[in-house]
């Protein structure tokens, strides 16, 4: 039950001249927050209502990084948190980072579906004829078969190829379907949008955070789970067998994972390693198709250029995940990366650098099967 404070009003009265003066006080019961403060905490003045706090003042909900000391918003209105995107405050990296790396992945995305039919299509034939050349000479060297790729790319977009010969390479493509590329990209933009709201719109209340949270989770898993779907289905078009067999494994684990993360004990701060343990060994149980392409493939460029963005994705996602579990920098120092240089902000930073190398790899994947098609050898 809430206690009250008794305040005291004294008001003067006067009555004919300036001599006959009486005053009167006045008491009146005003209930007592749980602050201390003669307010019930939610009629406080916009003056303190959404002033940024200190770690130890929120809801428990809240803390999930006591080594960040200062600069929250907690329990703020929609509106409020929406606007604070454009404020400072020690979640303002975390939001813009995925947001802006969303609309990076849209355009890429638009990109994709406007230039990659034809463009790469007929680049691709010159790709892999230059670095199946070259790669007689360097034994498949994957750093000179990148050059080769490039200036190959260069050199179609400058025009100095003969136009009968782009023509060939197009009449020659068959295409494969796009619709595991574009999960895949449609899977990177559910994480970073998700993630953005998340750390924009958590602060509201309990159950936003709950609800954001789970969305926030489900957008990781999505993006683990749609990097594999280029990897797979373009790498064994030929073998439905695996095909089918790897796209079912990672499926059904993401969606296991997902269900996972609807129980309210795995947001708990004290389970921080089990989360990152459980994303990681979704991301690492994509080593076995991988390995798998290179008994097969590992004499052709292509296989062993899509495993080189493959394994520096693998990089980059890993350490994202040691960043996240163990809190540094912020560790060392609590307090002097509040706003800009915490885990979760590295963590960002890291998840977007692998998704845009997958991307690059699906590109490859994309050239490789327009050419070739269903073939083994």
């Amino acid at each position: 039950m809430a206690s009250t404070v008794t305040l005291e009003k004294t008001t003067t009265i006067r009555s004919g001249g300036d001599d006959d003066v009486a005053s009167l006080t006045m008491r009146s019961p005003l209930p007592k927050g749980k602050d201390g403060s003669g307010s019930d905490g939610k009629g406080r003045c916009c003056g303190h209502k959404y002033e940024l706090v200190s770690y130890d003042a929120l809801p428990e909900f809240l803390k999930h990084n006591e080594f960040v000391v200062d600069y929250y918003r907690s329990e703020w209105p929609i509106k409020e948190a929406l606007l604070s995107a454009f404020s400072i405050h020690n979640e303002t990296i975390n939001v813009w980072t995925h947001l802006i790396g969303f609309f990076v992945f849209l355009a890429l995305t638009v990109c994709a579906a406007t230039m990659v039919p034809m463009e790469y299509e007929a680049s691709s034939h010159i790709v892999v004829k230059t670095t199946g050349m070259m790669s007689n000479h360097t034994g498949g060297n994957p750093l000179v078969l990148i050059d080769g790729a490039v200036m190959a790319m260069q050199a179609l977009r400058n025009a100095s190829v003969q136009p009968e010969l782009a023509s060939a390479a197009l009449s020659s493509a068959h295409r494969v379907a796009r619709w595991p590329f574009y999960a895949y990209l449609c899977g990177a933009m559910f994480c970073l949008l998700m993630s953005s709201a998340c750390h924009l719109l958590a602060c509201h209340s309990e159950h936003a955070s709950y609800v954001l949270l789970r969305l926030d989770y489900a957008g990781i898993t999505g993006l683990i789970v749609t990097s594999f779907y280029p990897l797979v289905y373009y790498t064994f078009l030929c073998d439905p067998f695996y095909q089918s067999l790897y796209l079912g494994f990672i499926t059904v684990f993401g969606a296991a994972a997902v269900v996972v993360s609807m129980l309210p004990v795995f947001e708990a701060p004290q389970l921080r390693w089990a989360r990152a343990a459980l994303f990681a060994c979704m991301g690492a149980s994509g080593l076995v198709p991988i390995v798998h392409k290179m008994l097969v493939f590992g004499n052709r460029p292509e296989a062993v250029l899509t495993t080189g963005y493959e394994m520096a994705m693998g990089a980059f996602y890993l350490a994202g995940v040691v960043v996240y579990a163990t809190r540094v920098p912020e560790r060392w120092m609590p307090g002097r990366f509040d706003l800009a240089g915490h885990s979760h902000q590295l963590f960002h930073t890291l998840v977007i650098a692998g998704a845009y190398t997958h991307y690059l790899a699906g590109l490859v994947y994309l050239s490789w099967r327009d050419m070739e098609g269903c073939s083994c050898n």
